[in-house]
């Protein structure tokens, strides 16, 4: 199998290496070409992927921010193959989806939006591992539900990452899920370290702390791309939290223990029920 990989950052590394390590040829681009260089040098890559080798691709992963995705397929998709599968690997889908789609049907080639449930608070491609995937889950957003013969070319090609497990929705439902139990997560532990409590904290902390702010640390240029592309669901589910936590607060400020215990207990069973 032809892999091409465009951007060759942590996640996008990640894939090329992982490709590499399984025997496949793998051509990649960045828009930093010394990365590329490097990544070339280093034998993750077998050649710089171009014009001249597009075409050979079997499948080409995009692992790039949103709007930088939809511009590489507008400016490629009429190099692509007809053979060939393109996957972008980008953290919202509705919007590169919408793109991924319309040009694929234009150009006569496979277009499939995923996101690879994997990462590290890192970035960057000396970062990037083969086995950055083993064991996670990949959300897939198809262009059809009822196409057994494109998942089974999917699982295949999909197999040298060696992902636990694929996940198939739709861009909508996936941006609406990942805008809490990914974007919410990142919003509220940025928010949490900028306590002035935080710069007093050592000594006084355990697993609490470093747990609420393991992804504070954060690439933000990338993270505000997502936020204000999801910017919808991403409001709603800081509301709710913010209408969650004024319950527990106005419980203490009228001392109010028998509405505390009831709020503690109900997170404890919501926990419990979702694991």
């Amino acid at each position: 199998m032809t892999v091409g990989v465009v951007g060759l950052g942590l996640i996008g590394g990640s894939i090329a290496k992982a490709y590499k390590e399984a025997g496949e040829t793998v051509f990649g681009f960045d828009i930093d070409r010394t990365i590329a260089d490097f990544a070339l040098l280093s034998g993750v890559l077998d050649g710089i992927l171009d014009d001249s080798n597009i075409k050979k691709c079997d499948l080409i992963h995009i692992a790039t921010y949103p709007e930088a995705a939809i511009d590489y397929m507008e400016k490629n998709a009429a190099k692509f193959a007809k053979k060939t599968i393109v996957i972008d690997d980008c953290g919202t889908k509705r919007k590169v989806c919408e793109a991924g789609f319309a040009l694929a049907a234009q150009h006569g080639y496979t277009y499939v939006g995923a996101h690879p449930m994997a990462g590290t608070k890192f970035s960057g491609f000396k970062y990037s591992r083969a086995s950055m995937f083993n064991g996670a889950t990949m959300i897939i957003v198809p262009p059809v539900f009822d196409d057994i013969n494109l998942y089974d070319r999917l699982k295949t090609i999909l197999a040298p990452l060696q992902l636990k497990g694929l996940v198939f929705t739709t861009a909508e439902d996936h941006d609406q899920m990942i805008a809490f139990t990914s974007q919410l997560a990142h919003v509220v532990s940025n928010a949490y370290v900028k306590s002035p409590s935080a710069q007093r904290q050592k000594g006084y902390s355990a697993g609490s702390f470093r747990d609420l702010t393991r992804v504070a640390w954060l690439n933000e240029q990338m993270w505000t791309e997502l936020f204000l592309e999801n910017k919808d669901n991403l409001i709603s589910e800081i509301s709710t939290i913010i209408d969650n936590l004024s319950q527990y607060r106005d419980a203490m400020v009228n001392d109010d223990a028998k509405t505390l215990k009831e709020l503690l207990r109900d997170g404890r069973i919501a926990k419990e029920n979702c694991g």
